[in-house]
């Protein structure tokens, strides 16, 4: 048996059970909410590696503002965001985030250094953690764990800070809270804890509250992206495929040159933050007609999720026609296979013990390392040098008693050499295979998706995220993909998601049709019928035969549902006299589920409907309707006393049961 005994035998009241066959019920009015009127929408990109955020106000919604340009910033990587760090003094007080962060603890001294708590790359425990909760902790690099809720609060509250100040330097006054709309992006693979962890932390920062929750959108990458390359014009992407030259280049060079080209244009405008997003549907989009799809693979530092959009003309409202799916195939998988290269060299005992050790130098040669991961490139014949940290080479030599020179020879790792200059000289050949397995991958995914019937004729495949800026990925989905449709990148990659997630914000209906995730229903008792229901459902209460644990299903997993739709249902309880009726409400990602007792069913929410102090005079059939709305990254569910209408609401709940 499940987690979950029969409600029915453990409550002592019968439950409910269903009065009427289920009906759909296309609501307009169903929400009332009188649409808040925001002064701004800020967006902020919470990625795996690096962050940002960026915002526009909502009376000039074609101007997108990407935040001010912060201190710090590494050499060969020039970009608008932050590295995703976050530091806690040894009291586990905030201190500060992102490049700052970084400086701060690298700078400390190393006995000091081991009791500040430092934090990176953690969003991916989201990801990765199966039964996440408010409770789930992270590990900082000196080993010692911090609530993961606390981290992200800190994190979002930064954000929040940042963004407020700028809006009011720039405005001259100052900014209130409520004032801003407020979107953060996750991946759409995401499970529904996850997201609802993010909108929980951003309560705990004060960005929105539970009593005004639509302050607060949750949008997912892949859609925030799809939303952007719809405006974009052909001077602002670069068209991987061998069609034809690309701003007069013949297609064999367009990579390196449109890129270098690209690069030039951003840099010539990274003193302007402003991005104009023309009111128009870009060219590339106006080639697309009604009902034509494509693929948006969102490639980032820890997941790459791809979703499958198809147009609706004639507003080019989008409808998701596959269920989001990827994996942690993100760039994180590169800096992996180098830290396994590492500990074939010197050593797996020793790295772990460098990183325990000297915690900070070890931050330092991961970034020397992301540098030169950025130059790799499918033609590059000179080698890459990384740089080792004295640290690194000082305390090998302590550890092992040989110098570091001599653990590369004897490793016999041929395509990685010791320059004098103290670096890891490594050939072209050596660096790519780093980032095979990670783009292997993404390839094989990619191709599983292809062969899915729902995915056939793809016009176009958007590659964006900020791996999307490695030509060895490039090369590769073009050379899988290309002859099946057109891959296409955005100059300004890695920016891709922050700006259409502006643009989501300020027109949330843009995505029309999303699909389910999971399959909801709620536990009901049906009467019992011999020969169909397993004899140990059997229950007799009061001369009634019931069958329990019946799964009533309201969606199933992958199907479609339009934004805001409501599914109805109507119950009545078993036991007529019965006053307070609790409803459990159930979700599993198997499509066919019977009942609530099956493995991989997930009690998710719960609705207490107290009757008691209401008229007595109600009708001998007391019917609760019972209505749940889909659609936003969020759903909702309600129930109603139709006799007396007295209601009561609730949110799906993943982290508290």
């Amino acid at each position: 048996t499940s987690a979950y005994s029969s409600p029915a035998k453990s409550l002592g009241d019968p439950g409910i059970t269903p009065l009427s066959p289920s009906h759909i019920v296309k609501d307009s009015d169903a929400d009332d909410a009188v649409e808040q009127l925001f002064l701004v929408v800020v967006a902020i990109d919470f990625g795996t590696t690096s962050s940002g955020y960026a915002y526009s106000f909502t009376k000039e919604p074609e101007c997108i503002h990407v935040m001010r340009r912060w201190e710090g910033g590494d050499p060969g990587v020039s970009n608008q965001k932050t590295p995703t760090t976050i530091l806690l003094t040894p009291e586990r007080k905030f201190h500060s985030f992102g490049y700052a962060a970084r400086d701060y603890y690298h700078d400390l001294d190393p006995s000091e250094s081991k009791h500040w708590l430092y934090f990176e790359k953690f969003k991916m425990k989201l990801h990765t953690s199966g039964n996440l909760t408010m409770e789930t902790d992270l590990t900082a690099a000196n080993g010692k764990k911090v609530k993961a809720l606390e981290i992200f609060a800190y994190a979002l509250q930064f954000f929040k800070e940042q963004a407020l100040k700028e809006l009011s330097d720039q405005g001259g006054s100052d900014f209130e809270n409520t004032e801003v709309r407020w979107v953060i992006t996750v991946p759409a693979i995401w499970k529904q804890p996850a997201k609802q962890f993010m909108r929980q932390a951003a309560y705990k920062a004060g960005m929105a509250s539970p009593e005004n929750p639509e302050q607060l959108i949750i949008a997912l990458e892949p859609e925030a992206a799809s939303i952007y390359c719809r405006k974009l014009r052909l001077h602002q992407m670069i068209d991987l495929s061998s069609r034809a030259p690309v701003n007069g280049y013949s297609p064999s060079d367009t990579i390196g040159t449109g890129f270098t080209q690209g690069k030039e244009h951003v840099r010539r405008n990274r003193q302007s933050r402003t991005f104009m997003v023309e009111n128009v549907i870009g060219e590339i989009w106006s080639e697309l007609e009604e009902g034509d799809r494509y693929i948006v693979v969102d490639s980032g530092g820890g997941t790459v999720d791809m979703t499958v959009h198809q147009i609706r003309l004639p507003e080019g409202h989008l409808k998701e026609l596959y269920k989001a799916t990827g994996g942690p195939y993100g760039s994180l998988g590169v800096d992996y296979e180098f830290e396994k290269l590492l500990c074939k060299i010197f050593g797996e005992d020793f790295i772990e013990q460098f990183k325990i050790k000297r915690p900070a130098a070890w931050v330092d040669l991961m970034i020397a390392f992301e540098s030169r991961k950025r130059a790799a490139a499918p033609d590059r014949t000179n080698p890459l040098n990384i740089t080792l940290p004295f640290s690194f080479i000082d305390y090998y030599k302590k550890f092992r008693g040989h110098s570091v020179e001599h653990a590369l020879r004897k490793s016999n790792v041929d395509f990685v050499k010791w320059s004098s200059q103290g670096m890891l000289r490594m050939s072209p050949d050596a660096m790519n295979a780093l980032f095979k397995p990670t783009i292997d991958q993404i390839i094989q995914h990619l191709s599983e998706v292809f062969d899915k019937p729902e995915v056939t004729n793809v016009k176009f495949l958007f590659l964006v995220g900020g791996f999307a800026e490695s030509p060895l990925l490039q090369q590769a989905v073009q050379s899988a993909f290309g002859s099946r449709c057109r891959v296409i990148i955005p100059q300004d990659v890695g920016l891709t998601i922050l700006k259409g997630a502006v643009l989501f914000g300020l027109d949330p209906a843009v995505i029309k049709v999303r699909r389910s995730p999971l399959t909801y229903g709620v536990g009901v008792l049906n009467r019992f019928v011999e020969g169909k229901h397993p004899p140990e459902k059997l229950l007799v209460k009061d001369g009634t035969r019931w069958c329990t644990d019946v799964f009533d299903k309201f969606i199933s997993a992958d199907q479609s549902v339009a934004l805001g739709e409501t599914v109805t249902r109507s119950y009545t309880p078993a036991k007529p006299s019965q006053l307070v009726i609790v409803i459990n409400i159930y979700s599993s990602e198997q499509d066919n589920v019977s009942f609530i007792t099956e493995p991989g069913v997930k009690k998710c929410g719960t609705l207490r409907l107290d009757l008691t102090g209401t008229d007595a005079s109600v009708p001998s059939r007391r019917e609760i309707k019972t209505l749940m709305q889909f659609g936003d990254t969020e759903i909702k569910a309600m129930a109603v006393d139709v006799a007396t209408s007295k209601s009561v609401k609730v949110g799906i709940d993943f982290l508290n049961y």
